[in-house]
């Protein structure tokens, strides 16, 4: 069955210092601030005219509430509530007003154990693409994709490719034929929603599009010089995967985010996806440097979307270990 699922959305993700946040997202990176409260920093990349793409919410301990994915409408939201439902996964509606500038929408744990979010509907604001003389930092442009960790790549890309329609653009294999990693998109771009083997359900990144390579460059030049040098945990770089240009860093709270820009279009129906062996060296760094081991063992808690209580990961199905690269 394939859904209206139009592409990933925004993030809630929890922090323990929102003036922290603030300074890092906004001053640094140059995310808009949409609005903002004690408890609340809503977040929106330059071109985007949606309330938000990056809700960060003051809590106890850093932890991702929800991963939102934009529907086509209202019906659609209905059709795909009902399919959760018929799946026993128990989802949950919040009702229109229930949340800050979205409209009705409904939580599920998806089988791996990922908390997702669905809507049709945002409250719409000013989109700043050509406001230049507002452009700063890394001059984010907008939300592009999700990367999670989980137990069993290949039932979570059954659940997401035969289940919710999404098209895979690329995925790693081990030497025996296992599914290690998957590139999965609704969007017309490589990616929404990677998968990767690995102690889960985590969330290892959030990916913003920026609109050129020299940005990342231009990002990392504000991070020294805001002090933040440490924050900057891998890159700048190309992957071969996906062939675009990548810096990852880590926020205040740990949560990572990756800056990117360059990867292709998937739009063609018939698109073959590339397959990559695990152990190819140009597979995450085209260039050949390799990630340090915090970018393998390293990613944020989720929670349950009843409990709200943080969810334990468990070990992957395949054993975890860091790629070998054989250059």
């Amino acid at each position: 069955m394939t859904f209206s699922i139009i592409r990933c959305a925004r993030a809630v993700l929890h922090v323990t210092d929102l003036a922290a946040a603030r300074d890092f997202y906004e001053r640094v990176l140059g995310f808009v601030v949409t609005e903002a409260d004690e408890s609340h920093l809503y977040l929106r990349g330059l071109e985007e005219y949606h309330h938000h793409s990056l809700l960060l919410k003051k809590a106890p301990r850093p932890a991702v509430e929800a991963l939102g994915y934009k529907v086509g409408s209202e019906q659609e939201l209905e059709a795909l509530y009902e399919w959760f439902a018929a799946q026993t996964l128990q989802p949950k509606w919040l009702e229109d007003g229930s949340q800050r500038a979205v409209g009705r929408a409904f939580r599920v744990q998806d089988p791996s154990g990922l908390p997702l979010e669905f809507f049709a509907q945002m409250e719409k604001t000013e989109r700043l693409l050509q406001r230049y003389d507002l452009h700063r930092g890394a001059r984010v442009q907008r939300i592009d994709h999700f990367n999670c960790a989980v137990r069993d790549v290949k039932n979570a890309y059954d659940f997401y490719v035969h289940g919710l329609g999404f098209a895979c653009s690329e995925y790693t294999e081990t030497e025996d034929g296992k599914l290690w990693a998957a590139w999965l998109h609704r969007k017309q771009n490589v990616h929404d929603l990677a998968l990767m083997n690995g102690k889960g359900p985590r969330l290892h990144h959030i990916g913003f599009w920026l609109p050129d390579p020299l940005s990342l460059i231009h990002a990392c030049d504000v991070l020294a010089a805001a002090g933040y040098a440490p924050n900057i945990e891998r890159g700048p770089g190309r992957h071969g995967l996906s062939n675009a240009f990548f810096v990852y860093l880590r926020d205040p709270d740990g949560h990572r985010i990756e800056l990117y820009n360059g990867d292709y279009l998937t739009s063609d129906p018939d698109f073959p996806p590339i397959r990559w062996d695990l152990d190819d060296p140009r597979r995450q760094t085209f260039w050949g440097h390799a990630a340090p081991d915090s970018w393998f063992e390293e990613a944020s808690v989720v929670l349950d979307v009843h409990s709200g209580q943080p969810i334990e990961p468990n070990e992957p199905t395949l054993a975890k270990r860091k790629p070998t690269f054989l250059i």
